[in-house]
Order: C-alpha cells, then structure tokens, then sequence
C-alpha cells in the first residue's frame, strides 16, 4: 500500500488490475480529456507490464498506481505522480461507473498528505478548461492558476495550477 484515505487504498497496479483498467482506459467518455490513444486489451496488458516494471526501475519519474475502495477491493481507478520536466504533476482518473461519489476529492486530499509526506515542495495539475469539475477539485485545495494554453497533444484549452506545498 502506498497510502490510504477513509474509503480508498491507493497500491502499486497488478496483472489483476488488467480488466478494470482496460475498461477505464478504453471509454471515450474517461479519455475524452486526456492524451493518449484508446487501445486493445492487449496493448493495455503491455502498458500495465511497463508500469509494472518502472516501480523497480533507478530514477523513474513516472509514477501510476491502482486505487481500490476498502470495502471490497475493488479497482476503480488509477492516480500518476509524473515529474514534468522540472515540475511534479499529479493526476488521477476513475472508472465512469465511480464518477459523481467523492473518490477523485478524496483521493486528491490524500495524494496532497501523501506529496507533503514524501517532500515534495510543489505540485502542479493540468484540466482541460471544460473539464469543470476537476477544476474545481484543484481550486478547492487551493491550487492557483500559472498558465493557460491551448494544449498541443489534444487540441484543446487547458489550464496549468500549481500548489506549494
């Protein structure tokens, strides 16, 4: 386990974690603001290996991991803690079937102490300006807004916020 909050446990991914995180990655409504390309469940058994592979791996800077509900074990999304060029970047995505219960504040509250816990000074995010509720996420523990940009990966109007920790 890499941290916990009062419902979630955030852990490295597995080879188990295939079906779920294929079923994430592959709806157009979950990517619709994120890049990369909906792949096969294949390809996605090749990219969780690969991620797999980085927790052991010298000076890794990209850092993917399952989240799952206490409850019952369940896989329902994944958090990334990435080093952007000079900046570290947090993310985090949900299955659709968990939108609209809390998990992506909660989770956010507790990959923030987790950041704190770890020595990070400062975080930043990227949202895609329509994406209103993970704006407001990101507001809500006081990220401040550095830039905004049209995204060049995706197309589209993006906002950069950044928090000191």
């Amino acid at each position: 386990m890499i941290f916990e909050t009062e419902r979630l446990i955030v852990r490295k991914l597995t080879l188990d974690d295939l079906q779920a995180f294929h079923e994430m990655q592959s709806n157009p409504k979950v990517m619709q603001y994120a890049t990369g390309d909906v792949k096969s469940k294949s390809e996605h058994e090749k990219e969780i290996e690969d991620l797999i592979l980085k927790y052991n791996k010298t000076n890794n800077d990209f850092w993917i991991y399952a989240i799952e509900r206490k409850n019952d074990a369940v896989f329902v999304g994944t958090i990334a803690l990435v080093k952007d060029g000079k900046d570290d970047e947090i993310g985090y995505r949900f299955l659709e079937k968990y939108w609209g219960k809390g998990y992506a504040t909660e989770i956010c509250e507790g990959l923030l102490n987790y950041c704190k816990q770890i020595g990070m000074k400062k975080i930043i995010g990227y949202v895609v300006d329509v994406n209103i509720a993970s704006a407001k996420i990101l507001e809500k523990f006081q990220f401040t807004v550095v830039k905004k940009f049209v995204s060049e990966d995706i197309g589209l109007p993006e906002t950069k916020y950044e928090l000191v920790l």
